[in-house]
């Protein structure tokens, strides 16, 4: 279940027989249908674009008394984004390649390329994927992982050669110049009041660097992902298994403060931050064999399934916040926790259950109330992600990386049921 299908075998997957068709099946082609058709339309219509070229979400306003609601006190105005002009308010909100969400458009591409083997989505995965070349020296951020990976690591997959290979390994050692080993982690902000911010979205770039040491034969890039992974595990949990958000250290690697910057609070549990977890373990079991990396990809998907309460398992934007009819879901934390409890669930001694979990996951986000309509949604796959709530962005929203990881969720259960 773990070995990737040729593109040729998902063709034929996807491509059955209306007389030999099941319930299953005319959901999972559907939803597949739409998000080709809704990302081939996105990538034409920015084909002549070079200045802003990414697709990352749709601009959405707020009010603050909805927010005080939310967050049940009182709201730091400093920290909030400003709300878009008119003539942005429900407009599609492009980004440029230093953004860190630039990888997840291209990605998309792929996996829907790969889904589907239609070449136009081949040829504007490749260029989408090209223009993110000088990424790979960008020093300023940990977010290259997800911005070369996500892009770069499909297209090495979908379509190898020895240049893709050197972006991924010339990222790496970019990303490793971001590691204290006085501390065992990798530097995730340059920006607030921390000494050294280290976030649970930082898990996800770790990929990174075990793919670099695969390609390179040098271990360093998985020392330094494994160092990261044990330090975290350490410090950044709850005994429930909640984790936080931010985890500040000082220089001599003790610990200056535990905070939720996107959260409701620093006591509360993101929704999005519990995904990142759950996915950044189990993919760190996958490449390493590391017993308490599974333990603690089971210990965290455990404590989502457990927590989350809504009658159909999207998330609100944070566990602890306010059940009402207002609460924004967050679609993309639901996306990510389907895609790493179907790896999960290959890996567990009791994988069953996440992977029923991750099928429910997948099912509701595929219903109207999650996937959009052919032509709406600016081109969006998805309905109803949440950025950063407690800073009025992104609240309610379709987001370039819920796509990514409903996409990639896709795959990978497709290719469980051959």
């Amino acid at each position: 279940m773990k070995k990737n299908l040729t593109l040729l075998a998902a063709a034929i997957a996807i491509g059955v027989t209306a007389c030999n068709e099941t319930p299953q099946e005319k959901w999972t082609d559907h939803a597949i249908d739409v998000a080709a058709y809704q990302l081939k339309q996105t990538a034409t219509e920015l084909t002549d674009s070079t200045a802003m070229p990414m697709p990352r979400c749709t601009w959405t306003g707020y009010d603050i008394a909805f927010l005080q609601r939310q967050l049940e006190s009182e709201v730091n105005i400093d920290s909030l984004h400003p709300v878009p002009g008119p003539e942005r308010l429900g407009k599609r909100r492009l980004c440029g390649i230093v953004d860190w969400t630039s990888g997840f458009f291209p990605g998309s591409l792929w996996y829907a390329y790969e889904l589907t083997g239609d070449e136009a989505l081949r040829e504007q995965a490749v260029r989408y994927t090209n223009l993110l070349y000088p990424i790979r020296q960008l020093k300023g951020t940990h977010d290259i992982g997800f911005m070369i990976n996500c892009s770069y690591g499909n297209a090495l997959r979908l379509a190898p050669n020895d240049t893709i290979s050197k972006v991924l390994i010339e990222t790496a050692e970019t990303l490793c110049q971001r590691f204290d080993p006085k501390i065992g982690c990798i530097r995730s902000w340059d920006f607030g009041k921390w000494n050294y911010p280290v976030i649970i979205d930082n898990m996800m770039n770790l990929d990174l660097l075990f793919s670099a040491s695969k390609l390179s034969g040098d271990t360093k890039y998985r020392d330094i992902a494994i160092s990261h992974a044990r330090t975290t595990i350490k410090n950044h949990f709850r005994p429930d298994y909640t984790c936080y958000h931010v985890i500040s250290y000082n220089p001599d690697g003790t610990v200056e403060s535990r905070n939720t910057h996107q959260g409701k609070n620093d006591d509360s549990s993101w929704s999005r931050g519990q995904a990142w977890a759950a996915y950044g373990y189990t993919l760190c079991y996958r490449e390493t064999n590391e017993a308490d990396f599974l333990q603690q990809a089971i210990h965290v998907a455990d404590m989502i399934m457990s927590q989350v309460q809504t009658n159909d398992s999207i998330p609100y934007w944070d566990y602890d916040a306010p059940a009402t009819e207002e609460t924004p879901r967050d679609a993309s934390a639901a996306a990510v926790t389907a895609s790493a409890f179907l790896e999960l669930s290959t890996l567990a001694p009791d994988g069953q259950k996440y992977y029923n979990y991750a099928e429910r996951l997948l099912k509701n986000l595929s219903s109207k109330n999650y996937l959009a309509e052919k032509g709406s949604n600016h081109g969006y796959v998805l309905m109803h992600s949440t950025g950063s709530l407690p800073h009025g962005s992104e609240i309610d929203t379709p987001i370039n990386y819920a796509d990514y990881y409903y996409l990639e969720a896709f795959k990978r259960y497709l290719d469980m049921q051959k």
